[in-house]
C-alpha cells in the first residue's frame, strides 16, 4: 500500500509572519520517520511531508495538495494537541477531493481522547493509539479491522469500535533506524537549538520509550511507566550511521530521561571511548540520580551538555508537581556537572496550578544562583492525558482556555488563581527571560564560547534580514498582537470538554501514542521543550 505520513505545522496566531521558534530550532519529525522505515521494511512504499520544513508552503491547501500529489492510498497524520486542527483541515481537504483515501490520525492527542475524536471528526477514518508500528502495518497489510490492536474505527453502519491494546514492543533494537533519507533537506535544512552545539551538522535521536517517573504535567497516555531502551550497541551504530551517511557531528538525545538505565549509559560511553566517532551530543539526566563517575564518562564519551528538569524552585510547587527533587539536590547536581567539565541546562515550567508572582520570582532568583549554562522556561500547557488535566479543566484553582491550537507551551492557556491576567504572566515571563540572558554570568560564558558557537552565529547572520523585519513588525504591532492572542476566535470545528472514551485496558494512565517518540514533556511538551533542547 502506498502511504504518506504527515507532520502538521500547528497554528501560528499571526498568519503570514514567521515563527521565531523555527529560526531558533527546526527539528526533524522522528516519529513519522520511524514509522516510515518500519513500513518500508515490510514492503510498503512511504513518503513523508513535513509542514514545518523550510520548503513547505504556508497554506493548508498547498500542503494538502503536496500530500495528494504523492498518490497515496492511505495518509497518516501524527498530530499533537496544538497541531491537531491543522492536521484535520488538511485531512478534510484531501477527503473532499479523494474520499477513497484512508485517513489515519495518531500521536498523543488522539491517544488521550480516543473515540470522541471520531465522533466529532467524520473525515477521519481511523485512530491509532499506542505504538504505531503494529497497527499501521496491519492496516497497510489489509488485516481485518476487528483484529487490529490499538485501532479505533467505524464499521459500515457508522458505529465506532475500540479494539483492545496490543503488546508493547519490548526489544526496540528490532526497529530500523528512522528514514532520515526520506526527509527533504535533511540534515542541512534542519538545525538544533542555537548555541546548544559546537559541531555541525546536527540531528536528533530518541533511544528509549516511556519514563519510570510520574510528574503531574506529563501526558500519561504516551508510554506509561514501562521504560524500554535501545541497547548501547544499537545506539552507537545509530550515531555512526548519522555521521557516516549524513555528516552529522552533533546529536541531541531527546529521550525523556536518557540516563534512567545507568548500565546502558556506561556501556555506550565505553563504546564511544574505545571507538571514538568524533561526535558531540547532549542528553537529559535526573536530578540527584547521577554519579560523578557517570558524568565523567559522559564527558569522556563526547557529551557537551546535560539537561535536568527542575520546573520550579518553590518547595510547595516542587512537592506538588515534581516529587522527589529538592533544591539542594539541584545545586549539588549542577556542581557535579560543572566539575565533570559538562555544561548544565535547567528546564523549568511557568504557570502550573499553584503558581503565583512570588513563586515565579523565587524560581528566577534560584535560576540565577545556579550559574547555569543554559535555561529553558516553558509556558505551561495542560495536556488531556496528564494527571493534572482534570484540575485545570475544573476551573477550581484557575481558568483555562481550551483552544487546542494554543496548547503548544508558547501561550498561557491556563491562568492560575494567583494571577490577575495572562498579560501579567507574559510580563513576568519576559522579565525573567531578559533577566537571565542579561545576567553577567550568562554574558561571560557566552562571550567565552563565541567562537565555539560560530555555526549558530552564522545561522543567525544568514537569517538576519527576515529576523530584523519580523522584530520590527512585532514591535510596532505588539498591543494588537497581544489582543489577537488573548481574544482568538474559537475554531468552528473544535469541540470543548471532551472526555476520554477508551477500552477498559486503555485507560487514561496507561495508553500510548501512535508516534514512536514521546512528546517530550512538551511537545510539546514536543516541539517546544524538546524543541528547546531538552
Amino acid at each position: 500500500m502506498r502511504i504518506t505520513l504527515v507532520h502538521p505545522a500547528g497554528f501560528n496566531f499571526v498568519p503570514g509572519q514567521p515563527d521565531f521558534s523555527m529560526l531558533a530550532n527546526r527539528m526533524a519529525p522522528i516519529g513519522i520517520m520511524q514509522l516510515a522505515s518500519w513500513l518500508e521494511k515490510f514492503g510498503h512504499p512511504v513518503q513523508l511531508h513535513d509542514c514545518l520544513s523550510l520548503r513547505a508552503p504556508q497554506s493548508t491547501a498547498e500542503n494538502a495538495a503536496i500530500v495528494l500529489a504523492t498518490a497515496p492510498e492511505m495518509v497518516g497524520f501524527s498530530a499533537t494537541t496544538s497541531g491537531f486542527m491543522d492536521a484535520f483541515e488538511m485531512a478534510a481537504w484531501i477527503k473532499q477531493r479523494r474520499p477513497d483515501i484512508k485517513i489515519v490520525f495518531g500521536n498523543v492527542h488522539v491517544s488521550s481522547l480516543g473515540a470522541p475524536i471520531l465522533e466529532h471528526f467524520p473525515e477521519i477514518d481511523y485512530l491509532v493509539i499506542g505504538e504505531g508500528e503494529g497497527a499501521m502495518l496491519d492496516l497497510a497489510d489489509g488485516k481485518p479491522l476487528p483484529d487490529i490492536g490499538n485501532l479505533i474505527y467505524r464499521d459500515g453502519n457508522g458505529k465506532i469500535h475500540i479494539n483492545p491494546r496490543r503488546d508493547r514492543i519490548l526489544d526496540l533494537d528490532e526497529l530500523p533506524f528512522p528514514a532520515y533519507e526520506k526527509l527533504a533537506g535533511f540534515p542541512h535544512e534542519y538545525h538544533l537549538p542555537l548555541f546548544a552545539y559546537e559541531k555541525r551538522q546536527g540531528a536528533t535521536m530518541i533511544t528509549s520509550r516511556g519514563c519510570p517517573y510520574t510528574c503531574s504535567f506529563c501526558d500519561r497516555t504516551v508510554f506509561e511507566r514501562l521504560y524500554k531502551t535501545n541497547s548501547a550497541q544499537y545506539t552507537y551504530d545509530h550515531m555512526k550511521y548519522l555521521r557516516d551517511r549524513f555528516g552529522v557531528y552533533h546529536i541531541n538525545m531527546y529521550d525523556d530521561l536518557f540516563t534512567a538505565r545507568k548500565q546502558r549509559v556506561m556501556d555506550l560511553c565505553d563504546l564511544l571511548i574505545e571507538k571514538p566517532l568524533g561526535v558531540q551530543w547532549n542528553c537529559a539526566i535526573r536530578t540527584g540520580h547521577t554519579s560523578d563517575a557517570m558524568l565523567a564518562k559522559l564527558k569522556q564519551a563526547g557529551a557537551l551538555m546535560v539537561s535536568m528538569g527542575v520546573e520550579s524552585a518553590d518547595p510547595a510547587m516542587m512537592e506538588r508537581h515534581k516529587a522527589g527533587v529538592t533544591l539542594e539536590a539541584v545545586r549539588d547536581t549542577v556542581r557535579q556537572i560543572h566539575a565533570a567539565g559538562l555544561r548544565a541546562k535547567g528546564l523549568f515550567i511557568f504557570g502550573m496550578p499553584g503558581e503565583t508572582p512570588a513563586t515565579v520570582k523565587t524560581t528566577s532568583d534560584f535560576i540565577l544562583s545556579l550559574d547555569l549554562d543554559e535555561m529553558n522556561m516553558t509556558k505551561f500547557s495542560p495536556l488531556h492525558g496528564a494527571p493534572i488535566w482534570d484540575e485545570c479543566a475544573s476551573g477550581v484553582g484557575g481558568q483555562m482556555i481550551e483552544d487546542w491550537r494554543l496548547m503548544n507551551c508558547l501561550n498561557f492557556v491556563y491562568l492560575p488563581a494567583g494571577f490577575s491576567s495572562r498579560e501579567e504572566m507574559d510580563a513576568l515571563y519576559n522579565w525573567h527571560v531578559k533577566r537571565f540572558y542579561d545576567s553577567k554570568g550568562y554574558r561571560r560564558r557566552f562571550a567565552k564560547r563565541l567562537w565555539a558557537h560560530r555555526w549558530s552565529l552564522w545561522h543567525v547572520l544568514k537569517h538576519l534580514p527576515e529576523t530584523i523585519a519580523a522584530a520590527r513588525y512585532f514591535s510596532a504591532n505588539k498591543a494588537q498582537l497581544e489582543k489577537i492572542k488573548h481574544q482568538l476566535t474559537p475554531h468552528p470545528r473544535q469541540p470543548v470538554g471532551l472526555k476520554p472514551h477508551l477500552s477498559p485496558d486503555l485507560q487514561v494512565d496507561n495508553v500510548a501514542s501512535m508516534s514512536p517518540i514521546p512528546i517530550t514533556r512538551r511537545e510539546a511538551i514536543k516541539m517546544v521543550r524538546a524543541a528547546s533542547g531538552k
